[in-house]
């Protein structure tokens, strides 16, 4: 019996859950990324596609047109984008790519000596100005030890 959690088959790579993303190609995923929008925080995966950053599983989901909720999962997404030729990135960092023998490709450029965008600055300045001591997160739980100890005695 096959595990479904479990989406490698007996030849051990990965398979695709959702026809509609297999079947993607570099131009409909160009194509989505130009009318793409995300009101959510980046996720830990990301692709750049055309000067932007984008979060990489929902701009997978929304070039096949399927749900949220298909099951192609994070990994998937990525390694689909690796394949059609995009620079992927995890938090941020770009993932450097290693030929089989474990040595870098000299054709590759080397992303971390490239001088920063015009866009890259623009993030770092906006990280250091949003990143303070203020957290919602913080606040709720701060308030949530007040409440407690005051209901306490």
């Amino acid at each position: 019996m096959m595990n479904n959690n479990n989406n490698n088959n007996s030849r051990g790579y990965v398979e695709m859950p959702s026809s509609k993303v297999a079947a993607l190609q570099r131009e409909d995923i160009a194509a989505a990324a130009k009318t793409f929008r995300s009101t959510r925080q980046m996720t830990k995966w990301s692709v750049i596609v055309e000067g932007r950053e984008l979060p990489a599983r929902p701009l997978v989901l929304e070039a096949a047109g399927v749900p949220p909720n298909d099951p192609t999962n994070s990994h998937q997404a990525v390694a689909l984008l690796k394949e059609r030729g995009f620079q992927v990135r995890y938090q941020g960092k770009t993932i450097q790519e290693e030929d089989q023998a474990g040595s870098r490709r000299e054709d590759q450029e080397d992303v971390t000596e490239a001088t920063p965008t015009a866009i890259d600055d623009l993030i770092r300045r906006l990280r250091v100005r949003y990143a303070g001591s203020h957290s919602l997160l913080e606040d709720r739980e701060r308030e949530h030890r007040i409440e407690k100890d005051r209901l306490a005695r």
